[in-house]
């Protein structure tokens, strides 16, 4: 499957955005897809998944309350709705799955994830 990011840009502190991840191809009901970001300098890491087969969701303790995960299954695309953003919130947003033949718990391992896309950056000013 191919992954294409979408929605990033230049926003202030307090703005909102919506981010957009499409697939290009199959997702099956065991996968998960998160998506995860990176900073400058930085690690990548998680930020929120989304499981395909119910649309469960988990969340990084940081992002509560102020991002939102969901999916459109008619078209493949899973969105990352971002309010209150901080100028720590500023990183490149990548999408990614995680493959399975069976149900699996979620998982904040970036390296669980084996499939990403290309990243959208986001930038917050202060």
């Amino acid at each position: 499957v191919q992954l294409q990011a979408s929605g990033g840009g230049l926003v202030q502190a307090g703005g909102s955005l919506r981010l957009s991840c499409a697939a290009s191809g199959d997702i099956f009901s065991n996968d998960h897809i998160a998506w995860i970001r990176q900073a400058p300098g930085q690690e990548r890491v998680f930020v929120a998944v989304l499981s395909w087969r119910e649309a469960n969701k988990y969340y990084a303790d940081s992002m509560k309350g102020r991002f939102t995960i969901s999916r459109d299954a008619a078209k493949n695309t899973v969105h990352l709705q971002m309010n209150g953003l901080k100028p720590e919130d500023t990183a490149t947003y990548y999408c990614a799955i995680r493959r399975s033949l069976r149900r699996v718990p979620f998982s904040s391992h970036v390296n669980d994830y084996n499939e990403w896309g290309q990243g959208t950056l986001v930038t917050v000013s202060s």
